[in-house]
């Protein structure tokens, strides 16, 4: 329970960083970091976890989902694919796919 503690940690702190990202679309830095803490809520939900965010004012699920052209979509849609999978990797246990 201590790294999911640390997931959520994580994205508090990303989504605190990464607040204005939505009018930076020249800072891909700011979009993967966003799309990588939407891919560690991603996990967490559906690894059951949903209530640790609770309080969290998250992003829609699939925002971005049909925005993949410009580079920061790209950036944030590679963010998101490194959040899921790294939080699988750090929590090391079954992975639950939806």
């Amino acid at each position: 329970m201590r790294v999911i503690n640390k997931l959520v940690g994580l994205v508090e702190r990303l989504y605190a960083e990464t607040e204005a990202y939505i009018d930076n679309p020249s800072d891909a830095q700011i979009w993967y970091n966003r799309g990588y803490a939407n891919g560690v809520v991603a996990f967490l939900q559906a690894q059951g976890f949903a209530d640790k965010l609770e309080g969290l004012s998250l992003d829609a699920a699939g925002l971005h989902d049909n925005e993949r052209i410009m580079e920061w979509q790209k950036a944030y849609h590679h963010g998101f694919e490194m959040g899921e999978r790294e939080s699988a990797e750090v929590h090391q246990g079954p992975v639950i796919k939806s």
